[in-house]
């Protein structure tokens, strides 16, 4: 089927749109990184992507991308042919999505003293009524944005569900996690592999002790924490047990508290009474003073990182999860990449690109201008003469 001068134009309009919430140089980004090697001269990068967004941004599988594809004279070719695409623009949809998260001031620096990695994990189901599910468990340098591990799995059973133990951790690690990874194993877990970390509390299933084995008075800490902004921390442990499951002695660590301002305080509470209504359970009053604060438990040493500087670097992966929050709502559009190491990473890349896009869209359309984008600079007026 094919569309009529008008559709065409519209979606043409809409192209245009989308390309000016790219960075300026993404043509030479896509010729720097490789990912017109081969391409036919008759085609253009801007095909190409469109190609690409059609299967990443639209959920298509490969197949029926390439039938959209040819119907909409973007490219004529198969479904294998454009897995390889897809895999030659690795590199592209990489250094775009950097490009994007440097516009929000999170500039790549390259080498560095320690490496930093973000790890999540989202569901995935593939689309049709059959279609199955998987937990995608992935992990990203920061601030390279590199995809240095990823991990498929099953969302039942043994050995399929979020935990720090899914990723391989290397000596000198430091690993920034949300609370659906704060548990004793995990923590132990990145010990053990010599990495540090940095997690979000959760005070339903991570309980701390102090110095000397008793229970650590959570609580009655973060009570006395009462200005906005101010930022308190305390020494503690988790009785975290070894990878074999027994004993294995107290990791020693630190509880590291912000209080939120009053308008973040109020909504969080409507969040937690929201959740609790929607799950039919009491609001407890101690769900209610903790939401009141960032907490978070660390191995980072004390020096060279103070209280500060760790909720500051948990403040970069929050930055991060807004993007990833957008990704995971992304992912579950598409067939889960089931075929090597760079297609899934650019899939990956692709998935985080669009978010990114989107994150974009939504940000000029609520704050930065009435028609939603921004206008090109008009060139100087020239002499007529």
């Amino acid at each position: 089927m094919r569309m009529h001068d008008t559709e065409t134009g519209t979606v043409d309009e809409d192209w245009e749109v989308l390309l000016s919430f790219l960075p300026r140089d993404w043509r030479e980004l896509a010729q720097n990184t490789g990912a017109l090697k081969g391409l036919r001269k008759d085609k253009t990068v801007d095909n190409l992507l469109r190609t690409l967004l059609l299967h990443l941004g639209c959920g298509h599988s490969l197949r029926e991308t390439v039938v959209r594809a040819r119907q909409a004279h973007l490219a004529d070719l198969s479904d294998v042919a454009l897995l390889k695409r897809l895999k030659k623009s690795k590199g592209w949809l990489h250094a775009l999505c950097v490009r994007l998260f440097e516009e929000q001031g999170l500039a790549v620096v390259p080498g560095g003293a320690f490496q930093v990695r973000a790890v999540d994990a989202t569901t995935v189901k593939e689309p049709g009524p059959s279609g199955s599910l998987w937990r995608l468990h992935y992990s990203v340098g920061l601030p390279s944005l590199t995809c240095d591990f990823f991990k498929l799995t099953g969302t039942e059973g043994p050995g399929a569900g979020e935990s720090l133990a899914q990723f391989p951790i290397r000596a000198g690690d430091h690993v920034l996690a949300d609370r659906g990874y704060s548990t004793a194993r995990g923590i132990r877990h990145v010990v053990d592999a010599g990495g540090r970390l940095i997690v979000r509390v959760n005070t339903g299933s991570l309980p701390l002790y102090t110095a000397s084995g008793r229970p650590f008075d959570l609580l009655a800490a973060v009570g006395s924490v009462t200005r906005p902004g101010a930022v308190r921390s305390w020494a503690t442990t988790v009785a975290a047990p070894g990878d074999d499951g027994r004993p294995a002695g107290n990791v020693p660590g630190r509880v590291c508290v912000l209080r939120k301002s009053a308008e973040a305080i109020r909504l969080a509470h409507r969040k937690v009474r929201r959740d609790a209504a929607r799950k039919g359970n009491r609001v407890q009053p101690a769900t209610l003073r903790f939401a009141e604060y960032v907490i978070v438990f660390t191995t980072f040493p004390e020096p060279p990182f103070s209280a500060a500087d760790v909720l500051e670097w948990y403040r970069l992966r929050w930055q991060v999860e807004l993007v990833f929050k957008r990704f995971k709502s992304l992912a579950q559009l598409g067939h889960v990449p089931k075929y090597d190491d760079d297609s899934a990473k650019a899939w990956l890349y692709g998935k985080l690109l669009v978010a990114l896009l989107v994150e974009k869209l939504v940000h000029h359309a609520r704050a930065i201008s009435p028609w939603g984008y921004d206008v090109p600079t008009p060139a100087p007026p020239q002499r007529v003469a």
